[in-house]
């Protein structure tokens, strides 16, 4: 974790309601963040399922066989 200072902010009934940063701090936050969603989002590949079913029947034909079933 990140050192950097912080002011936790409490209502009346002394619940945490907010934490106040350094600017500074929070832009090191973000940029930790956007990288990570980068990463995230490159690290998922859908292209790699692709063929993988081999279907023997057409999908809305087999839809409709399984509809048929429940009448």
């Amino acid at each position: 974790m990140l050192p950097f200072q912080k002011k936790i902010v409490t209502d009346e009934a002394m619940r945490p309601v907010a934490v106040l940063i350094d600017y500074q701090d929070w832009q090191k936050i973000e940029e930790i963040l956007k990288a990570h969603q980068l990463q995230q989002k490159e690290e998922f590949n859908i292209n790699k399922y692709a063929g993988v079913i081999k279907l023997t029947q057409e999908p809305i034909q087999y839809q409709q066989q399984i509809r048929d079933e429940w009448r």
